[in-house]
């Protein structure tokens, strides 16, 4: 039997359904502590006094710790400046200013949570405020400062052009200027941020159980920051209640509680209750871009212009550069367009708002600004959307090729995407119906989105973003033949939620001929998994994880089909291995079970003629292949209600190609989460600050999340191009929600075309749709 291809059950699933898996929450250690942090009231302010006294004498309080006690263990967070790059050194807890309404001030620790809480009420802090920095379009000297560092509030800037824009623009038939802004998003994962610390002062090591997918990078910041050898600083993940890239980084939180165990020489828990987690557990998106397309008579953009601002908010992340994703959004914005002229312009902008996190595709604005503009470019000529968009991409001729902006593009199917999509949507006859239905009162509308998911990417991708060496993603995992014949795989990936366990032990039993339930997938363990300053994320796994679990089993195999060959006296090329039984091809009755030669590879390697070496133990160093990119069309259709705004999404359908699938099921459950979450951004999620610094989303009745309710049935059909090679996956982890805010807002814009609302915002709810039809004075026939 072949597993990779088929839709096995999740091997996660009976733990999970079972209430079975161990959370952060669910982590007993003898004679914990819990913690609670002291957050400041106000966005921007010098922290005058932290009077403590009343704190320490509550009951329960084993003691209250300020920047000036974590400084005994703790060097500061950051580096500073480094040429164009600012990150402004930081310590866990503010100690001369506070930059934003959440800032942890102090961190209370007692003997259970209900303590540490009244504790932290206790504690008092005098502040004296310094005005808020609400908006990223705060730059220049006019502005209050966050860190003195950036007297301008800019931590980084860049620009780069492609071929010559002026000429361009200098020779548009028409050019189109608009700005186009996302608003703030936050991740909300099931499970908030939390871990518990234990610090051993015999052994002066470090053990931090925690909710994170990064665990490696997490240890080598400790070790840096605390001041430990990292080989005394063990990182474990378990159960992980979802990310979605809000754990991706080491965390103020993170090194407090670290510190507050090796201070007290006991175990310390802390787990972030939902208002933290949405006031101060890291915001994501938030993003400007002001674009300028010079256009052809035929409406083909010849030339574009983008300068995009990124809200940072107030303290920079450490494992990325926050360089990065701007310069992601740089490099992908072109897609597959034909455009030979671009100039692009970014600025990251620190404000007194809780800190950037990556949120699923984090680059996703280049996807929303592109597809917007297809559209944007058919409203001004007249012209059909798909029209617009078959005119401007690449057609099949152009690959393999070159995006404008460096990548390679090989492997492409991305124009057939659009046309299945077309043809599944019925888009002419949708035209039809629509027509109809706003004859009989009813709005209607269609929209698309077709763009390509870095699923990693190819092999030039990391030049393209600005690294300064021939950077090919590279991942390591290791794969051992245990004594009764059973496999053990360890990966440098940390799953939360996609299904690791079920499809690296697909890949690994395919490869090794053994079943499904005799290989186990081993992570989240840096004294233990391959080492990797990533972890999961970026769509990386699919290629990179699955490719190193794959080569390592294939050493694994070539050792063990030579061992059997000379049991056998056979040739390793007329070798099987099926079900567990290596066989001459031809003779069964030849053959040995993988169980039986693993067991004299341990009980008795010297009857073995083979060498082995370490046994039937290999890692393998897995490198990114070409091509490297999955390719999508979404389409959305919606209907809204004119006299309450309110928006429903009908249908929604997603055709995409990301090679060979390892699990279909998977698949489809990674591109249905994300598209729900793209039609949330849309409808229902924002996250709102007030003049004054402060979040005024700080509940679910405030920050509102999708539910069954809101979200369609979502049809997916595969489309399947050559071959990648030997590795033929690619990854869909952000892809659904890449591409469902634009063919949301699309679909929306297209309903109101009756009104002639132009929508240049990504967060449509029903007010703001009422302010579309209330602003057109009358209701008119005007189609696209």
């Amino acid at each position: 039997m072949r597993f990779t291809g088929a839709s096995v059950p999740r091997r996660e699933d009976p733990r999970l359904l079972a209430g079975a898996g161990r959370f952060v929450d669910d982590i007993d250690r003898p004679g914990p502590l819990e913690a609670a942090f002291v957050r400041s009231p106000v966005a921007h302010g010098r922290l005058i006094e932290v009077e403590a006294g009343n704190a320490r004498a509550t009951d329960g309080v084993v003691a209250v710790l300020t920047a000036e006690e974590l400084a005994q263990c703790c060097s500061p967070m950051g580096w500073g400046a480094v040429g164009p790059l600012i990150v402004p050194a930081h310590l866990p807890l503010a100690d001369d200013r506070v930059r934003f309404a959440g800032d942890p001030i102090a961190v209370v620790i007692a003997t259970n949570r209900a303590a540490a809480e009244d504790g932290a009420d206790a504690v008092e802090v005098d502040i004296e405020p310094l005005p808020p920095v609400t908006s990223a379009a705060a730059m220049g000297d006019d502005a209050a400062a966050v860190w003195d560092e950036a007297p301008d509030n800019v931590l980084w800037s860049g620009e780069e052009v492609w071929g010559n824009p002026d000429e361009a623009f200098a020779s548009a038939a028409h050019v189109i200027s608009e700005t186009l802004t996302q608003h703030r998003h936050t991740c909300a994962p099931l499970e908030t941020r939390g871990g518990v610390a234990e610090y051993d002062t015999s052994t002066g090591s470090l053990h931090y159980e925690v909710s994170h997918q990064n665990p490696h990078a997490l240890r080598v910041h400790l070790a840096a920051i605390l001041g430990l050898p990292a080989a005394r600083i063990r990182v474990t993940c378990d159960s992980i209640g979802g990310s979605f890239g809000l754990k991706s980084n080491p965390t103020r939180e993170d090194v407090a509680v670290c510190a507050a165990a090796r201070l007290l020489g006991r175990p310390v828990r802390w787990v972030e209750d939902r208002a933290e987690n949405l006031v101060a557990g890291g915001h994501a998106r938030e993003e400007q871009v002001s674009v300028k397309a010079a256009l052809d008579e035929n409406g083909v953009v010849i030339g574009l212009r983008a300068d995009l601002v990124m809200d940072h908010g107030a303290y920079p992340f450490l494992n990325l550069p926050l360089s990065l994703f701007a310069n992601i959004i740089k490099v992908l914005l072109p897609g597959t367009l034909r455009v030979r002229h671009y100039q692009f312009r970014g600025s990251v902008v620190a404000t007194t708002k809780a800190s950037f996190v990556a949120y699923r595709g984090p680059w996703e604005i280049e996807c929303w600004v592109r597809e917007r503009l297809m559209d944007l470019i058919a409203r001004r000529l007249g012209l059909d959307p798909l029209d617009v968009r078959r005119r401007n991409y690449m057609g099949n001729d152009h690959f393999p090729g070159a995006m404008l902006t460096g990548p390679t593009l090989d492997f492409m199917t991305i124009n057939q995407t659009l046309d299945r999509a077309v043809e599944l949507a019925d888009y002419q006859g949708f035209r039809t119906a629509q027509a109809e239905a706003r004859a009989e009162g009813r709005h209607l509308g269609i929209g698309l989105c077709t763009y390509l998911e870095p699923g990693p990417g190819p092999t030039d991708y990391g030049q393209a973003l600005g690294f300064t060496y021939e950077q090919r993603s590279m991942q390591r995992a290791r794969v051992k033949l245990e004594p009764d014949g059973s496999v053990t795989v360890f990966t440098s990936q940390q799953p939360h939620g996609q299904s690791h366990e079920t499809t690296l032990a697909q890949v690994v039993a395919d490869e090794l001929g053994v079943g499904f339930d005799d290989v186990r997938v081993v992570s989240g363990d840096t004294d233990q998994v391959p080492f990797n300053m990533v972890g999961t994320g970026g769509s990386r796994a699919a290629t990179l994880g699955a490719g190193a679990a794959q080569g390592a089993a294939r050493i694994v195999r070539h050792k063990l089909l030579a061992v059997v060959a000379t049991l056998l006296e056979a040739n390793p090329d007329d070798l099987d291995i099926i079900d567990g039984v290596v066989a001459v091809r031809g003779s069964p009755d030849q053959c040995k079970t993988v169980a039986e030669v693993a067991r004299l590879s341990y009980m008795a390697p010297f009857t073995l003629d083979q060498a082995l070496g370490d046994g039937f133990d290999a890692s393998f160093d897995f490198e990114t292949p070409a091509g490297g990119w999955t390719q999508s069309t979404h389409v959305c259709w919606v209907e809204l209600d004119p006299g309450t705004g309110l928006v429903t999404v009908p249908r929604y359908l997603v055709v995409e190609d990301c090679g060979e699938m390892i699990n279909p099921a998977v698949v489809e459950g990674q591109i249905r989460g994300g598209v729900a979450q793209g039609i949330g951004s849309v409808l229902l999620e924002k996250i709102v600050y007030d003049d004054s610094g402060q979040c005024t989303t700080s509940t679910f009745m405030d920050y509102l999340l999708p539910t069954a309710a809101e979200i369609p049935r979502i049809d997916i059909e595969h489309l399947e191009g050559p071959s990648q090679g030997d590795v033929p996956w690619r990854g869909v982890g952000e892809g659904g929600a890449i591409g469902s805010p634009a063919a949301v807002c699309n679909a929306i814009e297209d309903a109101l075309a009756p009104w002639g609302a132009k929508i240049t915002e990504q967060y449509l709810p029903p007010s703001r749709v009422l302010q579309f039809i209330s602003s057109a004075t009358e209701p008119n026939e005007a189609e696209h």
